[in-house]
């Protein structure tokens, strides 16, 4: 089984049907032998950019998505994953990239686009 770390705008355009969700990263999230690991700071970050207008999904709305999919696993931030964290990125990107590099021998990729996270080379990622 692949195992994917998902980025925020990647996780709301999917619930969201949106467009400008790739359709590599599409095809990956309707896959049922990939699991999905998500850092609770993009629960966070859905949360604020909810109540700031910016997405229109709700963060009881995308747990009620995460809830019913048996692939999903909420990741915390946790002292393995603050130590992993690069101090090069923002602290949403960091924690995010920190988390799949808290299980490297697992995770297959971070599903983004963030350009910072791609260019950094820390992870693999897919769009």
């Amino acid at each position: 089984m692949r195992t994917y770390v998902i980025d925020t705008h990647a996780l709301v355009w999917f619930i969201g049907r949106d467009q400008r969700l790739s359709n590599t990263v599409r095809a990956i999230l309707r896959d049922p032998n990939v699991s999905i690991i998500i850092s609770v700071i993009v629960l966070v970050e859905i949360k604020y950019l909810s109540h700031k207008g910016r997405f229109a999904q709700t963060l009881d709305e995308v747990l009620e998505v995460i809830d019913r999919d048996s692939r999903c696993t909420i990741y915390p931030v946790d002292i393995n994953v603050i130590n992993k964290a690069p101090l090069d990125l923002n602290i949403h990107d960091s924690l995010i990239v920190g988390t799949a590099l808290v299980q490297p021998e697992t995770v297959t990729g971070v599903l983004t686009k963030d350009e910072a996270i791609v260019s950094s080379g820390l992870v693999p990622t897919v769009w």
